[in-house]
């Protein structure tokens, strides 16, 4: 599709004498994978469904350099049956390694806090999915969380830790 005249360029392309900022996935990786049914196989009967599930998220990060930076998605999902007993407990760490061009510093936090868990979710997800379904519950399928709110609440905690507004 032709370009009118009147039409500026996409947002995503930079200006003129201007670089293009650049976010790469160097690795990902399990960094710890954990699955408990401590109550098998009394915990898989039919008569026992799952009554509650409840899944946690935290995101952490370690600048390596001034332009790579490992993000970890910690992942603990507990279920409970009946009289709220524990079916399951699921937990993973799961990690990139991501290299970074062009980014301005105050760039650099919100790319690694939102947009590089964004990435790493996907396959997060599906491995707790695998995790539970091999451990004989239906597959676990994880909405995606908000990591732009998470993102907000990290820095708000930071701020009153440190006294600031």
């Amino acid at each position: 599709m032709a370009k009118k005249k009147d039409e500026t360029p996409e947002a995503t392309e930079p200006a003129e004498g201007q670089l293009s900022t650049m976010l790469q996935v160097l690795a990902q990786y399990t960094r710890d994978q954990s699955f408990e049914n401590p109550r098998a196989p009394e915990s898989l009967r039919r008569e026992n469904p799952v009554t509650s599930t409840n899944v946690n998220f935290e995101t952490t990060r370690q600048m390596l350099s001034d332009d790579t930076a490992e993000v970890i998605i910690k992942i603990k999902a507990e279920a409970k049956q009946g009289n709220d007993e524990v079916a399951f407990i699921a937990e993973l760490e799961y990690g990139g390694l991501f290299a970074f061009q062009n980014v301005n510093l105050e760039e650099i936090q919100p790319m690694v806090m939102i947009e590089c868990p964004r990435i790493l979710f996907p396959q997060a997800r599906q491995i707790m999915g695998n995790m539970t379904q091999n451990g004989g519950f239906p597959p676990l399928l994880i909405d995606p969380p908000d990591f732009v709110a998470m993102f907000r609440e990290q820095l708000m905690k930071r701020a009153a830790e440190t006294g600031q507004a």
